[in-house]
């Protein structure tokens, strides 16, 4: 089983069904669909649910949609969107490649 880490309000917005989908760059695990997943909470290291792939999107972050991100809170725009990865990526611009992973929760710890 794969394991994928969000921010507390991240897990909270699983928790409560209004986030299904993460922007991932770098995907270091290889994430593909159909894959089980522990959800972490990256502020306590406790899991709180087990999630399923149910579709793996791959592109350049700048030619990602709205409807690509369906699931994922919304950014205001490209620059808010680049501007909120740099949080978590040093890196990151138009050419990023982006998995978009969206899920489905199973179980909640």
């Amino acid at each position: 089983m794969k394991a994928m880490k969000f921010r507390g309000f991240k897990a909270q917005m699983i928790l409560e069904g209004t986030k299904t989908s993460s922007l991932r760059l770098f995907d270091d695990k290889n994430l593909t669909k159909e894959d089980d997943l522990e959800l972490i909470n990256f502020d306590t290291g406790q899991p709180f649910a087990y999630a399923k792939i149910t579709e793996i999107i791959e592109k350049p972050l700048g030619e990602i949609t709205d409807q690509d991100l369906i699931g994922h809170e919304s950014f205001g725009s490209k620059e808010d969107m680049y501007a909120s990865l740099r949080k978590y990526y040093t890196d990151v611009d138009a050419t990023t490649p982006a998995k978009i992973v969206h899920f489905k929760v199973v179980a909640k710890s």
